[in-house]
């Protein structure tokens, strides 16, 4: 039996250059970054082997390397980014990236965009 193992990660708060006023191209800005990822949880992963688990910490890593050193014009590209590094992983079988830019509207408390992936040919092979 296979099960899908999910991992969410919650409020990943970094920096980054995003937006293409110039204001925003000379100031980093808050950004919070919400991920769900998931993958086949198969008998060895179960049963404590690290090897055949997927490392949410690689993952998050890459995240905070990749948008910490970014310069991002539009939000979409730079949730497309994400994305990407989430699902790098070929067990990945579905993720889910939302990414708020708090402050960005002026009566809004953020602007957000969420992209997702699905790879519908895993099996778990």
């Amino acid at each position: 039996m296979i099960h899908n193992a999910i991992i969410n990660i919650t409020n990943l708060r970094l920096r980054t250059y995003i937006g293409f006023n110039e204001d925003e191209k000379c100031k980093q800005q808050d950004i919070i970054i919400n991920a769900e990822i998931h993958y086949p949880a198969n008998t060895m992963c179960l049963s404590d082997d690290v090897d055949n688990a997927l490392n949410y910490k690689v993952i998050c890593k890459n995240i905070i390397h990749h948008v910490e050193n970014g310069r991002f014009l539009l939000l979409e590209k730079l949730t497309s980014d994400v994305l990407g590094l989430c699902v790098d992983n070929p067990m990945v079988s579905f993720a889910k990236v939302t990414i708020d830019k708090p402050h960005a509207l002026r009566f809004a408390d953020s602007v957000s965009l969420t992209l997702s992936y699905s790879n519908d040919e895993y099996k778990g092979g």
